[in-house]
């Protein structure tokens, strides 16, 4: 156990050396160069992780890896139930049924399309295929870190998925207002809202993207991604119950559905907020401690992540999300224009 005697003090120190990182990544979101393309705490946090593990880790005491881990499983999972806080069951009518729709076949579609070229055609590992798939479907670096939760899968996995996720979200923040201003994309300004929330990766995307085309696509663009992130939760509960299924659980386990705790209370939290019984500046502050926690995740994560790990991987997943990423920039658009 974690916090038994013997190890109780390596964890602690362990989760106390995650949380300076954490420290570190969130001052340097603030510094202008990242927050003016969109990079958030998560992201330098994964990335600072990583430098370690490459570097210095072999000079710090072992047992301080039983608080990485523990940072990379309860401390995730607390700060997945956190994350809805941000949300309110109230966003459903602010878009109507059009962007609710929107977002869910979006959803669906980039997954099974993502799940099936990976394994099927490009004959990728299944699980970070999924995790690949569930970070441009959903809602990025955070779906990434539930998915990883639930599959129980390599810290290296997840550490790609999200290189994926910063790579093409990046880029797609520049391009769609781009496109929208120089006449390539046809849509007002309320379904331009739509296709941003709808096709972008990471929240900061789709902030980034929206706040360059004015107060109301990026008001809409918010909503609709918030639509997303709230199908998180049932998209758990139905990939344990894949798991089972298609025999991706270890075979040393029970045959058995397992519901993520972590992703019904993250719908309770959502209903619970919905009723506004805590003022906007408590939630205000829960929302700053969860960023924080899913951030000591991130860390954590890239604490576990050697760059050896990524030698048999190649240059597939970079093909899978690169093949996600067009679809959803056209894709996207012509569900839009459906509905």
């Amino acid at each position: 156990m974690l916090f038994e005697i013997d190890n109780k003090k390596g964890t602690i120190f362990g989760i106390i050396f995650v949380a300076l990182f954490s420290l570190l990544a969130t001052y340097l979101s603030e510094l202008r160069i990242f927050k003016s393309i969109g990079i958030s705490p998560l992201i330098i946090g994964i990335v600072l992780g990583m430098i370690f593990a490459n570097s210095l880790k072999s000079k710090f005491p072992k047992s301080w890896n039983r608080g990485v881990k523990f940072s990379t499983k309860t401390i995730l999972r607390l700060g997945i139930v956190l994350y809805g806080f941000r949300l309110t069951l109230q966003n459903l009518q602010e878009v109507g049924l059009n962007g609710f729709s929107v977002a869910i076949l979006i959803v669906c579609f980039t997954f099974i399309l993502g799940y099936f070229f990976g394994v099927k055609v490009l004959k990728m590992d299944k699980k970070l295929t999924i995790l690949i798939s569930v970070g441009s479907s959903i809602c990025g670096a955070a779906a990434v870190l539930a998915t990883e939760s639930v599959l129980k899968s390599q810290a290296y996995k997840s550490t790609i998925a999200v290189s994926t996720v910063v790579i093409f979200g990046t880029i797609a923040m520049f391009l769609y207002p781009f496109m929208y201003k120089a006449g390539f994309i046809n849509l007002d300004v309320f379904n331009m809202g739509v296709y941003i929330g709808g096709t972008l990766h990471e929240v900061a995307h789709v902030v980034g993207a929206g706040n360059a085309l004015g107060t109301e696509v990026s008001e809409n663009a918010v909503i609709v991604k918030m639509i997303r992130v709230m199908l998180l939760a049932p998209f758990l509960i139905i990939l344990s119950i894949f798991i089972i299924k298609t025999g991706l659980s270890k075979s040393d386990e029970k045959k058995k559905i397992t519901i993520p705790w972590f992703a019904v209370m993250f719908m309770l939290v959502v209903g619970v907020n919905s009723f506004d019984f805590l003022p906007n500046v408590a939630v205000d502050y829960i929302n700053i401690i969860d960023t924080f926690i899913l951030t000591m995740a991130m860390s954590a994560l890239g604490m576990e992540t050697t760059f050896e790990k990524f030698k048999n991987v190649g240059f597939k997943p970079l093909i899978l999300a690169l093949v996600l990423f067009i679809w959803l920039i056209f894709g996207g658009y012509y569900i839009v224009k459906l509905f």
